[in-house]
């Protein structure tokens, strides 16, 4: 009778262990028997990188987010283009901006080596955003892990669903709001242009056209971003700290510079002034509020148990 019972809890367990596998539950240890090693060698190349070019801290924060607001954290954005397959790298706000799809194959490679078809490039995604942001002196946080990997992606979606630098402040809310966020988070997210950089074509309307705008800091950048032509010239999103993570962002709001429209949106008479102000003068809120904001970003729809799949290569399907 007591082994009847004891077989019976145990089967219960099992039970709720698969329910709780299948259902989009992430863990910190998901891999810490099947690639111990996982977290050293996805660390040890982000740091390189990030210490030849420190702009690639902010390319893979970058990449992530474009992934996770497309369906998920999935690394549908990772997949090339075939003959008869139209992926995300061309949707407009990924064409010839995304970068560091290098820097993830590296590490791809590295983990393939060490525990061959394991590792979903979606993880390695999760992983290396937090510690290239950890590298530029940012927050950290824990990556609990078990994502999948996308079999597809969509152009379209990430043509629609993306924030784009020109929207204002109602339309940043109502995009970050469908994805499940609050204005506050939203702010707190917003705080990723701390580090990175951004292409003259995104903000020469707001250097010529805008009056919201600190007069000398539109003065020192038009030379590098003429009224026409140098689209692809880059400026700092943060010109104080562009290689640090730090709250220098929400500092340069008050000051009125901020370097794409939707950046100042943030601080312009509206409803997210006072958390911009808090952040500008509490870098210690920042850094709890970003961490914990990118925790569930992370989380968003990622594919479980036996949906999608682990590819060999992030750049195609199995």
């Amino acid at each position: 009778m007591v082994a009847t019972r004891i077989t019976s809890h145990f089967s219960i367990l099992i039970l709720l262990l698969l329910i709780g596998a299948c259902s989009g539950q992430l863990s910190a240890n998901f891999y810490s028997s099947s690639c111990p090693n996982l977290l050293s060698i996805i660390k040890t190349a982000v740091t390189s990188a990030v210490s030849s070019e420190a702009r690639m801290g902010a390319s893979l924060l970058r990449l992530h987010f474009h992934d996770c607001f497309v369906n998920g954290c999935d690394a549908s954005v990772l997949l090339d283009d075939t003959a008869n397959f139209t992926g995300e790298k061309g949707a407009g706000p990924n064409a010839n901006s995304l970068r560091g799809f290098d820097v993830i194959d590296t590490i791809k490679t590295q983990v393939e080596r060490s525990c061959p078809r394991v590792v979903s490039c979606a993880d390695i995604l999760a992983v290396a955003a937090r510690d290239g942001v950890v590298a530029l002196q940012g927050p950290s946080w824990s990556v609990a892990l078990g994502r999948r990997d996308s079999t597809t992606a969509s152009l379209s979606a990430a043509n629609s669903q993306i924030p784009g630098p020109a929207l204002n402040l109602n339309a940043l809310i109502s995009s970050f709001s469908n994805k499940g966020f609050t204005a506050r988070e939203l702010v707190a997210l917003s705080g990723s242009h701390t580090i990175g950089q951004a292409r003259c074509s995104t903000f020469r309307n707001r250097l010529y056209n805008e009056a919201n705008i600190n007069t000398s800091f539109a003065a020192a950048l038009r030379p590098n971003c003429p009224s026409s032509g140098g689209d692809s010239n880059l400026s700092p999103l943060d010109t104080v700290s562009p290689a640090v993570f730090n709250n220098d962002y929400f500092k340069n709001l008050l000051s009125l510079k901020g370097l794409l429209h939707s950046d100042q949106q943030l601080f312009n008479n509206g409803s997210t002034d006072a958390q911009v102000s808090a952040y500008s003068s509490n870098s210690a809120t920042f850094f709890n509020d970003f961490a914990s904001a990118m925790v569930k970003m992370s989380n968003l729809s990622p594919l479980t148990g036996s949906n999608g799949q682990i590819r060999a290569n992030c750049r195609r399907t199995n």
